[in-house]
């Protein structure tokens, strides 16, 4: 198993849909979280894009300096960028970060933000630009002179000058769950996302990922992102679970699922449709909880439980295909501690240092009674 952790850039805190508990996530909090994901030992971490976040290429470039194993999984967004000026964006953080980036590809699920950024073209229509963009941006990061003309670029003589560290370029990773989704990653990209719903509906998705992909004679990994809520007990976890909830009120459930309503993403929609807005039988699969979906876009459902049954289940996605997860927690600095604390001696991984603290007893923990 990969496990990458996230890096909130639009805001921290121990509660959702609250100011109370509320953190700024300002460049010293950042950094706080990114040392840790670096000295834990996780794969890396991926940074969120939007208009309500700050940019994650700024903001991961800050903290190139304060890491040296960890991964950025930063986004590009075609429609937004042109593909050979982000093709110069990657190849220079590359060199910078000596081989630790990691591309998302997003093409974007809300019309409205995608207006006020003036991109205004349909879901399928984005598909199509992105399939052209990633043709463009591949093979320029390939090192080949390109000329295209297609619906929605046209380039003549595109290079690229002063190449990346990665070849032929860093992984590209997609989530996209329609048919139009699909055929994107079938056709481009390396790892292919999903979020956090129940197995059986991931085993559809791999399945059909893993066919639209044969089409063109390629094969995909597939990862899977999902927050996580472990605690000693299952008890705990379940209070803790409940507790993120504790001043999200109906009027802001309501309020956050109208602007859900609105996006155009088939993932958005899948993930409204695990709890339909209700606070009740928000468990949707064994220790599949959906309550994080009420208030907050994206991924939405949490694993919670003890260690050994989190890790059972992440197991279980490992089973169908899934080699890559991106984890994340409310807070995300002490929960990068607690989730490599009580998860990463259960899991099969080998990006982690050894976890030399167990050894460690305290003072006068290892003496003997007499002699306190």
């Amino acid at each position: 198993m990969n496990l990458l952790w996230f890096i909130p850039t639009f805001g921290d805190g121990r509660y959702l849909g609250s100011v109370r508990g509320a953190r700024e996530t300002n460049s010293g909090y950042l950094r706080q979280i990114a040392e840790a994901v670096d000295t834990l030992g996780y794969h890396g971490a991926l940074l969120p894009t939007g208009r309500t976040c700050d940019d994650s290429w700024i903001v991961a470039a800050a903290l190139i300096p304060a890491t040296q194993r960890m991964r950025f999984l930063v986004a590009i967004r075609p429609g937004l960028m042109t593909p050979t000026v982000t093709a110069r964006m990657v190849a220079t953080f590359d060199q910078i970060s000596n081989g630790r980036l990691l591309i998302n590809v997003v093409a974007g699920g809300d019309p409205v933000e995608l207006a006020g950024d003036g991109l205004h073209l349909k879901h399928d229509q984005r598909y199509e630009l992105t399939g052209e963009f990633l043709h463009i941006f591949r093979r320029v990061l390939a090192g080949e002179s390109v000329d295209f003309a297609g619906k929605y670029f046209e380039v003549r003589a595109a290079k690229l000058f002063r190449p990346g560290i990665q070849k032929p370029y860093p992984e590209l990773w997609f989530g996209g769950s329609s048919r139009a989704g699909q055929q994107v990653a079938a056709e481009h990209v390396d790892v292919y996302l999903t979020w956090g719903e129940p197995p059986a509906d991931v085993a559809a998705k791999i399945d059909s990922a893993r066919k639209a992909a044969a089409t063109f004679g390629r094969s995909l990994r597939f990862g899977l992102r999902v927050h996580i809520i472990v605690r000693e007990t299952e008890k705990k976890a379940w209070e803790a679970a409940e507790d993120l909830l504790r001043y999200v009120s109906d009027e802001s459930i309501e309020a956050a699922q109208k602007t859900f309503a609105r996006f155009d993403s088939e993932g958005q929609k899948r993930m409204a449709q695990l709890h339909g807005g209700q606070r009740d039988h928000l468990e949707i699969s064994p220790n599949l909880w959906a309550g994080v979906g009420l208030v907050r876009g994206g991924a939405g459902t949490a694993l919670v439980g003890d260690p050994e049954t989190v890790a059972a289940r992440l197991q279980e996605y490992a089973a169908l295909g899934i080699e890559t997860f991106i984890l994340s927690g409310y807070p995300h600095l002490e929960e990068a501690y607690r989730v490599a604390e009580l998860l990463f001696p259960l899991l099969p991984i080998d990006h982690a240092p050894g976890q030399t603290a167990a050894s460690y007893v305290g003072p006068f923990g290892d003496l003997k009674p007499a002699e306190r």
